[in-house]
């Protein structure tokens, strides 16, 4: 590639994240239009989209498979009746609604992808904050926050992780003993930010109104059967790759969203072509669009460029090189979607441990898996910075642009600025506890 073309890559990604932060053009359209400039001046070839596809297709299969599941389940009455469980259970009190929330979200997004799960709670959150005269924005921003952090639970929790995590062979058990705690500590560090961050809310007190009816599910039988599928995407998810066929996290996605498609279909319930219609198209189109401005990136060689440059300032001291991967990758993620610079990342990553002779050339094959205990550190640092760097912005992450949506359709817009006041804080505190856990691992594995 020429400099010429090395240059306007550069120039393309810049522009197109800039527009998003001003708020100059919707986020969607300034991804595609950046991607057809590489694409329409043959930067980006057919190769370089299949590329492409084969790299951006988990990610985006989860978050479908989760969009889907997601709307079947909503036309069963359970979002109205645990609406209704967290409400009373607030008192009220605004202290209590955040609380909640954590220990409602927290869980979840250790078994589904966590935009999946901005997706399934939102209704909840949001009729519970209308309830209480709650600003909707600030509790869906903490939602989506939390389901970042909680997706460092487990292996499937976050689209990043689960790419880094596949990109070395990392089994769902061996995530869970080695990179689960800084999930825990990440979730842990919010809680004492809320009352300064979210202090109106965090104050606030309100009646609850007289309850009424008891609010029930209006088809039983149906709303039995989609929490069915529900439970088994979720089993799925954590024995799936166990299973002798393997099954792995996207492919459990797209299964379950076809089987709640079935379901709603037997029972009449919706139509399909309704159902698909709310699916949330334009966050998979920017995902995806974003993923082809990363892979023009690659093409220019810097990645392979930083490799060394890597090498050159750290040498072979793998812990420093893991703290730079939760600073430096972090601070990529808050300003690009976190999922493609994790892509991007793996490449560089296993470009330096080649360098620096920690591995076999073999290495840079994705079916490549016999990686020492000393480099794992590098890998889970990658995680972090990638998950947690996309909680300061709103185009970070997926689940924030899911919940910048959500909120759009509620006649709540958040802007750029909004979310990064939230956002910041929670992110810097959250890096500084992970490069500490991370820091402790490295000691324990050399």
């Amino acid at each position: 590639m020429s400099d010429w073309q090395i240059y306007l890559v550069v120039g393309v990604f810049a522009v197109v994240i800039l527009v998003i932060a001003f708020d100059l053009i919707d986020m969607a359209v300034a991804a595609l239009v950046g991607a057809s400039v590489l694409i329409a001046l043959r930067i980006l070839d057919e190769q370089d989209l299949i590329a492409t596809a084969r790299t951006s297709a988990g990610p985006i299969s989860l978050l479908f498979g989760g969009m889907v599941v997601a709307r079947i389940l909503s036309t069963t009455g359970l979002f109205d009746l645990v609406g209704d469980y967290y409400l009373r259970a607030t008192g009220g009190s605004g202290k209590r609604f955040l609380l909640l929330l954590i220990l409602i979200v927290a869980p979840l997004c250790a078994l589904l992808p966590n935009a999946t799960t901005v997706v399934l709670l939102a209704p909840i959150i949001i009729r519970v904050a209308r309830a209480l005269d709650i600003d909707i924005v600030p509790p869906m921003i903490l939602t989506a926050v939390l389901s970042n952090a909680a997706g460092l639970l487990t292996l499937v929790g976050d689209p990043a992780t689960f790419l880094v995590g596949s990109s070395i062979g990392m089994s769902f058990g061996e995530y869970l003993r080695r990179a689960s705690l800084g999930g825990v500590l990440a979730i842990a560090v919010i809680i004492p930010l809320l009352p300064v961050l979210m202090r109106d809310i965090w104050r606030s007190a309100k009646p609850l109104p007289p309850r009424g009816p008891s609010v029930k599910l209006k088809r039983p039988v149906y709303a039995g059967l989609a929490i069915v599928v529900l439970a088994l995407m979720m089993v799925l998810f954590v024995l799936g790759e166990e299973l002798p066929t393997r099954i792995v996290p996207p492919v459990v996605a797209v299964i379950a969203s076809a089987l709640a498609l079935l379901v709603a279909y037997a029972f009449k319930v919706e139509p399909t072509d309704r159902v698909l219609r709310d699916v949330d198209w334009k966050t998979l189109l920017f995902l995806a669009c974003i993923f082809c401005l990363v892979q023009g990136m690659a093409k220019t060689g810097l990645l392979q460029v930083m490799s060394l440059k890597l090498y050159e300032v750290f040498g072979t001291r793998l812990t420093l090189v893991a703290l730079a991967m939760i600073c430096g990758i972090g601070l990529l993620s808050s300003l690009l979607a976190n999922v493609p610079v994790a892509a991007a990342s793996i490449v560089m990553v296993k470009g330096y441990l080649v360098t620096a002779e920690f591995v076999p050339e073999a290495a840079l094959s994705d079916q490549f898996t016999q990686w020492p205990d000393a480099v794992i550190p590098v890998f889970i640092g990658m995680m972090y910075g990638a998950t947690l760097g996309g909680n300061a912005t709103l185009v970070g992450s997926a689940a924030n642009i899911v919940a910048a949506g959500i909120c759009s359709q509620e006649g709540a817009p958040v802007s750029f600025g909004r979310f990064l006041r939230y956002g910041l804080p929670f992110t810097v505190c959250q890096l500084l506890v992970t490069a500490l856990y991370v820091l402790a691992l490295g000691r324990m594995l050399h």
